[in-house]
């Protein structure tokens, strides 16, 4: 008699394991602990074997029956629909191995010694954040273009533009990688680059050499902590990213060869990068010296000195002399570059003491010390000009600093 949801429900435990029986050589074994597991059985071969389809009530016998008269057709074909079985677990392992999440893993994890380390977490948690809980468990190469865009336009609803556009990139090095490896057919992100919509680019606002009297004058007099006034003054006379500056070791410092050297893992681009030190920047570190050694830090944070100073004390500093939505601290790189170039130094020796991207990749390794005579007659330049407006004098603008640097 075949067997009914009620009779399979109601089928108890008993000392020992039983089975109920339907037709076409299905079952339902019942274990002495409750358990109900789907059996057929076949012969194949001549030889007779088994095979399992789940467990009750999870699998139907509806869903069994289904199961069963698969197998049968399978049989029918002269095909053993064990090894399908086994086939099927088979490709189920592979494309968890093959998932995007555990690509994406492995690429980063290719990747994470060549990157700044604060970088190199942000771009997983990005990925772990926005990418892996929509396309995590799915098998790379069945990823198509719809589904990569609709995670991509996802974090474009939310109005983060550049998020969105960097998010379709790194997908693109993902699949390029799998494709690389033998995992992918190809990088479908390649089809979606002009789709995302391309958002504005605000520029750090900085301030003109005109300007620049007026704030050094309030920067003189300003009321708040020595070291973050003696911290915004070293980073307009380096004109080195924030970070930089905030995580300044004395390690770091040659005083003898006049040079403060910054490691790759410290610098945006990781490469390692020299800043020349003049006279002004000597006199300022010899007086830092005496303001934060025994610390590590140039610039300590002042509650902790095994920590350096936080992320927005300068910029709260500026903002406190009169000057939010006038400029930031990072704009100094801006100011500096822009009188540089006015003044007549050649434009590759200002990219280069900014440390802006090398292209090319090799030979960014070994550029850190490009040009260095001329960067240290242009970073004793910029701090003679800083000082001597600094003093008040601005009648020196486009005067004896504005001499011929090609």
């Amino acid at each position: 008699m075949a067997l009914t949801n009620l009779k399979c429900q109601n089928a108890q435990p008993k000392e020992k394991l039983y089975r109920i029986y339907d037709s076409g050589g299905l079952y339902l074994e019942i274990t002495t602990k409750g358990g109900k597991y789907w059996r057929l059985k076949f012969r194949y071969l001549g030889r007779e074997k088994r095979l399992s389809f789940g467990v009750f009530p999870t699998v139907s016998l509806k869903d069994a029956r289904i199961k069963r008269d698969e197998a049968k057709q399978y049989l029918a074909n002269g095909v053993n629909p064990s090894r399908l079985v086994k086939e099927a677990k088979q490709k189920k392992y592979l494309n968890q191995k093959n998932s995007f999440e555990e690509i994406a893993r492995e690429w980063h994890q290719t990747r994470v010694d060549k990157l700044n380390p604060k970088y190199a977490n942000t771009l997983l948690g990005r990925l772990e954040k926005d990418i892996f809980t929509e396309l995590g468990t799915v098998p790379i190469n069945d990823i198509t273009a719809p589904q990569l865009l609709a995670v991509v336009k996802k974090i474009e609803s939310r109005g983060a533009l550049d998020v969105a556009k960097r998010a379709l990139q790194t997908c693109g090095k993902i699949l390029r990688y799998a494709v690389a490896t033998g995992r992918a057919e190809s990088d479908v992100s390649t089809s979606l680059k002009d789709i995302l919509k391309i958002p504005k680019r605000s520029h750090y606002k900085y301030l003109t050499e005109i300007e620049m009297p007026e704030f050094l004058a309030k920067l003189k007099k300003y009321d708040g902590a020595l070291l973050t006034q003696l911290a915004i003054k070293f980073t307009i006379l380096t004109f080195t990213r924030t970070g930089e500056v905030r995580g300044a070791l004395w390690s770091e410092i040659d005083f003898v060869r006049k040079e403060w050297r910054i490691p790759a893992e410290r610098m945006k681009m990781n490469d390692p990068h020299i800043v020349p030190l003049s006279t002004q920047l000597l006199d300022l570190l010899y007086q830092l010296k005496t303001l934060t050694k025994p610390s590590k830090f140039v610039f300590p944070n002042q509650s902790n000195s095994k920590k350096f100073m936080s992320e927005n004390t300068m910029l709260f500093a500026v903002y406190r002399m009169g000057y939010h939505k006038r400029t930031t601290v990072h704009g100094f790189r801006a100011t500096a570059s822009t009188i540089l170039n006015e003044h007549n130094f050649r434009a590759d020796v200002i990219e280069r003491q900014l440390a802006h991207a090398e292209r090319n990749s090799i030979r960014a390794a070994y550029n850190h010390a490009q040009y260095l005579p001329d960067r240290k007659i242009m970073m004793q330049h910029w701090s003679d000009f800083v000082e001597v407006l600094e003093n008040g004098n601005t009648n020196i603008i486009n005067g004896k600093f504005g001499q011929d640097r090609g």
